[in-house]
């Protein structure tokens, strides 16, 4: 990292928290970007827009996808955009993992732009599951979002609205589908927040 990288990357830090503090959901998204482009940043993302007259009707069977919530055509279409959006950004992701729902894998797959990783610690447990199981898919998700990513990398995970309203808190209860987290993990095991994104803002922040 260069000097003038440096310079930037210190008047980043500073603006973000103090936006942060002043404001949870106001940032700043080509600064942000401008940090992304250096990595170390986890940014948690809730699946895109979905079918509203669909349901997961076979909750334990993510091989079933006939019988899932779905991406909406106009949920694809913005997936897609935000994926172009990052690449002309200059955002890259090391690793991407998704709940094995469909929905946020193929938002993993548009936004990310390749091979995802799905697992059930993000994936939505709901009344399927125990509350013991719940519990530990909280815990999986905190982690994850205090865990470093390899120096000069980013990791992209999409999840559901329940898993990040039980990690995060109460002020996620308003999230939206396509709306992105950011943390900075800084290794002392605390999700430092960073700020939230719409979909729409990345995309007009890329023209």
């Amino acid at each position: 990292m260069n000097v003038i990288t440096q310079c930037v990357f210190v008047l980043y830090t500073a603006f973000v928290f103090a936006t942060a503090l002043a404001n949870a959901q106001t940032v700043d998204v080509k600064l942000l970007a401008a940090a992304l482009r250096e990595g170390d940043h986890v940014i948690v993302l809730r699946h895109g827009a979905t079918n509203r007259d669909q349901a997961d009707t076979d909750p334990l069977n993510y091989d079933n996808v006939a019988r899932q919530r779905l991406l909406s055509e106009a949920g694809r279409l913005e997936a897609r955009r935000v994926g172009d959006a990052l690449k002309t950004l200059g955002i890259s992701f090391g690793t991407v993992f998704t709940s094995r729902y469909h929905r946020a894998v193929e938002s993993g797959q548009l936004i990310g732009g390749g091979e995802v990783t799905q697992i059930l610690d993000v994936t939505e447990g709901g009344l399927v599951a125990t509350p013991i199981e719940n519990d530990r898919r909280t815990e999986a998700l905190r982690k994850m979002a205090t865990a470093r990513p390899p120096a000069g990398k980013n990791t992209l995970i999409v999840t559901h609205k329940p898993n990040i309203v039980d990690a995060f808190g109460r002020d996620w209860f308003d999230i939206r589908e396509g709306e992105a987290s950011i943390f900075r993990p800084d290794g002392s095991g605390k999700h430092n927040f960073v700020g939230r994104v719409q979909a729409s803002d990345w995309i007009g922040a890329a023209k």
